[in-house]
């Protein structure tokens, strides 16, 4: 799997998610890219009602927009990315579904350069 077959298709799909994805990849937790990404496949799920798609896009924007609550440059920059982040997919984690995990841990491996554990299954764990 190339970025070219991870990179968006649809027009509702946020265009600058994959890449600020790799501009924070080498500065970023892991935890943070791994969530972004849990919730950029399941938004892709034909079945996700339209509300929870919008709580989803609505994060992935808040994410990738440089104007936010705490600026990305600066040493905790990312820390109100992930709160938002964290909050959505907390509510919606029972459409995480095993091949979304197995998505991520693609993207994440292509991402990263190396193997990545594979995602955890049942609930997210915290891995900050």
């Amino acid at each position: 799997m190339s970025f070219s077959t991870l990179t968006p298709q649809t027009p509702q799909e946020p265009r600058g998610f994959w890449h600020k994805l790799r501009r924070i990849a080498q500065y970023a937790s892991r935890h943070l890219l791994e969530i972004s990404l849990l919730l950029y496949f399941a938004a892709q799920q034909p079945s996700l009602p339209r509300w929870e798609k919008l709580c989803i896009y609505s994060a992935l924007l808040y994410f990738i927009t440089p104007m936010d609550a705490i600026p990305d440059v600066l040493p905790l920059g990312l820390t109100d990315d992930l709160a938002v982040l964290s909050a959505v997919l907390a509510k919606l984690q029972h459409h995480i579904t095993n091949d979304i995990r197995r998505r991520v841990t693609l993207a994440l491996d292509k991402l990263l350069g190396a193997p990545t554990a594979p995602v955890s299954g049942g609930h997210h764990e915290s891995r900050l």
